[in-house]
Parts: C-alpha cells; structure tokens; sequence
C-alpha cells in the first residue's frame, strides 16, 4: 500500500492475464480503496483476534479499527476481501469468534494460515491447535489448506525428498530490482534485473537453484506457507497435490462463483461489524514491538 504506482502494478498484471492479490494490515487501505478498485481479485485483511488490543499487540501497531473500517469499505465499494488469521498456540481461541463475529455475518472467507518458522521467529504448532483449526475448517467461509498441517506434522521439507518448488513456481522481486533465489527466505543469489528478467530466468543461474530447489540444509524442515502453496499444486506426483485439491475448489467455488454471483446479484453491502471499544493509551509494546527482519540487499 505504500507504492504509489501499485494501481499501475496491479492494471498491468491483469492486463497480462494475472490473478492479483494484495495483502494489507488495513492502515492504508480506506485512504487508497477507490483507486485500488476492480484491480485486485484477491484482497486479504490480516487479523490475529476478535480482541482489539490482542490484535493490535500482535501487529504492533493500533491498527483493528483499519481493518474494521477496511472491510466496511471494501464492501461498499462491492469488492469481497477475505481475512487472513494467522494462527499461533496464543491466538487459536480467538480464531472461532473472528469467523462468528466477523467473518461469517458478512460472508467473507476467513484464510486460516498456520503460522511457520522463520530464523528465529515463530513456534511450532501444538496438535491441538493445529486440531482445532481443521475442526473451524469444516464450516462455510473458511479456507484451510490441510496439508500445511501435514507437512507440519511430517517436519517440513527434507533435502532428500523436497517437495518445495520454490523456483520453479515463483518469482521473487527484491524492492531493489533484484531476482531472488531460490526463495526470499534463504536469499542465496540476488540478481540485478535491469530490465532483463525474461532472459534471467532462462540462466544458468536461475537453472542451477532450480535443480536443487528444496535441496539445500537450509532448507530442512521449512514449512514456509507462500512457497508450499504453489508447489503442492505442481505435483500431483505427491499427496500433498491431493491432500489440497478439495480445499482449492471449495475455495475458488466461493469466492469466483458464490460471491461473484452474490455481488452482481446484491450489489454493494453494508458491513455487519462488532461493537468493539478501541484500546486507549500509547501503541503496545512488549510482545508487539516491531521486529527487525532481514532485508535483501
């Protein structure tokens, strides 16, 4: 949301055929929406509890009521958003009263994304957490894909077996202009575009991380979400590919048939949102503070 030319990233992807998607905490979205409208097909409000303060703890930054007022504009501008709830041990008992409370009333889609590791960053799932996500599953409006958690289950990926296809299924943009590779996450190669991304991704460079994809030790037991996604789709060689599938047409059912036709039918709504006291006092901290990541250079 803070790039000035995205109205102009996401007309050019469609024009090309691209499904597009953005992800935004909501801070920015009510400011930039009518010029953001008909341009993304797959638009996600984050929200880690039905608890403003939890939530905002979480994110580190007073930012609940943007993504209440961020989907009260969606809705009246006819766009049909999904909320993405990142499950952790901290938060799985809130996940049932995000989708009750704000999900379901408004027939959104609630995402429920497994949290992963990364470096230092993030635990592990309990069983019973993972659980008391496929149990949420089971109702409209949700979305899980089931084998986030069995990968979880089986350790993530192993170097001898990938199934991780990072390469292969994604293309990875520094905001420096960069190719990254294999993935973000790992960042091995960071490779000057300059205009020439069609020929770089026909290099030697870009073949030799595809051939060891999900071969390196780093990438032992990675379960990163946004890499897995893809390449479970990729390889029907494996029981990820059809452990997925049924989630993949329920989902792409809702969301391209059953809210299309809702939206075209019903036109814009009015959102059917919690009363929810806002949090006073400065921005949390503690748990909530901002973290520093690595940034690719």
């Amino acid at each position: 949301m803070c790039n000035n030319g995205l109205p102009t990233l996401l007309s050019m992807a469609k024009q090309r055929g691209f499904l597009t998607t953005v992800t935004t905490n909501g801070l920015l979205y009510p400011k930039r929406a009518r010029e953001l409208a008909g341009l993304i097909d797959l638009l996600h409000f984050s929200i880690d509890s039905s608890d403003a303060a939890e939530h905002d703890a979480s994110r580190g930054v007073r930012c609940f009521d943007k993504v209440m007022e961020s989907i009260e504009t969606a809705l009246a501008l006819g766009e049909q958003p999904d909320l993405l709830f990142t499950v952790t041990n901290d938060n799985v008992d809130r996940l049932a009263e995000v989708y009750e409370r704000i999900a379901y009333p408004n027939r959104l889609i609630l995402i429920i994304n497994p949290l992963f590791e990364y470096n230092a960053l993030g635990d592990g799932l309990s069983d019973e957490t993972m659980r008391a996500m496929e149990a949420l599953a089971r109702k409209p409006y949700t979305y899980l894909n089931p084998a986030f958690l069995t990968l979880r289950r089986r350790g993530g990926n192993d170097p001898a077996r990938p199934v991780c296809k990072a390469v292969s299924t994604c293309v990875v943009i520094s905001p420096f202009d960069e190719l990254v590779l294999p993935c973000y996450h790992l960042g091995l190669d960071r490779l000057p575009i300059r205009g020439r991304l069609y020929d770089l991704w026909r290099s030697d460079a870009v073949a030799g991380h595809r051939a060891l994809e999900g071969r390196y030790e780093a990438c032992r037991g990675c379960a990163v979400n946004c890499y897995f996604e893809p390449s479970f789709a990729v390889s029907p060689e494996n029981r990820y590919f059809w452990q997925s599938l049924p989630s993949k047409m329920r989902y792409s059912w809702t969301k391209f048939v059953v809210q299309r036709l809702r939206s075209k039918l019903g036109g814009t709504r009015v959102a059917v949102l919690p009363d929810v006291e806002s949090p006073a006092g400065p921005a949390p901290a503690g748990d909530g503070d901002l973290l520093e990541l690595p940034v690719l250079r």
